[in-house]
């Protein structure tokens, strides 16, 4: 039998793909070799731990190819699969591996449950729907792919996300609209309706060089939620979180770069209610970014956002559409604006 060849596999967020690109060229050891809408196959690379840090990969994978890889022939040679589980298992420092999932087409067939009675025996892992060790057998065009998920979580899990508030803001996506904002070469930022903090913690975590990281919401519930987030994450000294409401106007002084995850949908009753306060929250913002600073703005209300903004002092530089499914199955299509400050405003 030919050696196997192994490949790193990263999936992400439908979108992210120039951030994602953006953040594995940092890292000398991390070689592409194809990609696709939601997901890039890397090199194999022995230290996962670099896989680990990346922070705008929702999961990673180690995989593998053949156009035999079938579940007949993986049942024959099991091997196969074998060197992959004990790979993950010899660097799971962090995780422990009780339960494994094979998910593939038929998972009921005599084949299927030889690999899971194989993986079960061999490595006394429990077999559960909801399992740490995820593996998955599945057919890409003429190519077979099995694969397994080198976390019990996904990367997109942070460890400091203790509390969350409903539709709260994917990681991934924070991570992407500050590495928008050009944050190393910041100094003061600001989040607006911070909610859980997810973006100031994001921001707080990649960018040291920030020296002040304010954040404020009207809602002393999400402030709340937001502190025991910052707290678990170590950085209760450099983060600050105010109460304010947007309309009215509250002063904390002028920033490099402000973000907001703006809120849409059940947070709002009335379409004209929104259209107040994303105009409110551009006029703002207008009076509050420093002239060479960015805006991030992430919302599913963007032809709302759009039109308001296009009325402004701001000039959208970028837009990204995101694709993904919630945990209900219902697709979301939001928008990341990257914008700035006309050079002719004051």
């Amino acid at each position: 039998m030919n050696e196997q060849k192994l490949e790193m596999k990263l999936a992400f967020i439908a979108g992210l793909k120039e951030i994602v690109l953006d953040e594995t060229s940092r890292h000398a050891d991390l070689h592409i070799r194809r990609g696709d809408t939601d997901s890039l196959y890397l090199d194999y690379v022995h230290d996962l731990t670099i896989i680990k840090h990346l922070r705008s990969v929702a999961r990673a994978y180690i995989t593998s190819h053949d156009p035999k890889y079938n579940p007949y022939y993986i049942s024959k040679h099991k091997s196969i699969l074998g060197n992959l589980v004990e790979i993950i298992l010899n660097n799971s420092k962090e995780d422990i591996f009780k339960t494994f999932k094979i998910s593939c087409a038929g998972s009921e067939s005599v084949e299927v449950r030889d690999i899971a009675e194989y993986v079960r025996d061999t490595y006394e892992l429990i077999e559960k729907d909801e399992a740490d060790l995820k593996i998955h057998i599945v057919k890409y065009a003429e190519i077979w792919e099995i694969g397994i998920q080198i976390t019990s979580r996904p990367l997109s899990l942070r460890d400091y996300k203790i509390k969350n508030m409903s539709g709260a803001m994917d990681p991934t996506i924070a991570y992407a609209a500050n590495s928008l904002c050009g944050l190393q070469n910041a100094a003061s930022y600001l989040n607006v309706f911070s909610g859980s903090a997810t973006l100031l913690i994001e921001a707080a975590q990649c960018y040291p060089n920030l020296k002040l990281l304010i954040g404020f919401d009207n809602d002393k519930k999400h402030i709340s939620l937001a502190i025991q987030n910052i707290k678990e994450a170590g950085l209760i000294k450099r983060i600050q979180l105010k109460e304010g409401d947007i309309f009215n106007k509250p002063d904390f002084g002028k920033f490099d770069a402000i973000t907001s995850d703006l809120p849409f949908g059940m947070a709002i009753s009335k379409d004209e209610d929104l259209e107040n306060l994303y105009k409110n929250f551009i006029e703002y913002c207008q009076n509050t970014l420093n002239q060479e600073g960015k805006m991030a703005v992430y919302t599913s209300e963007h032809k709302i956002f759009k039109k308001i903004v296009l009325k402004s002092q701001f000039e959208i530089v970028k837009e990204i559409e995101l694709k993904f499914t919630t945990s209900v199955n219902a697709f979301l299509r939001p928008k990341i604006f990257v914008c700035e400050l006309k050079k002719n405003q004051v």
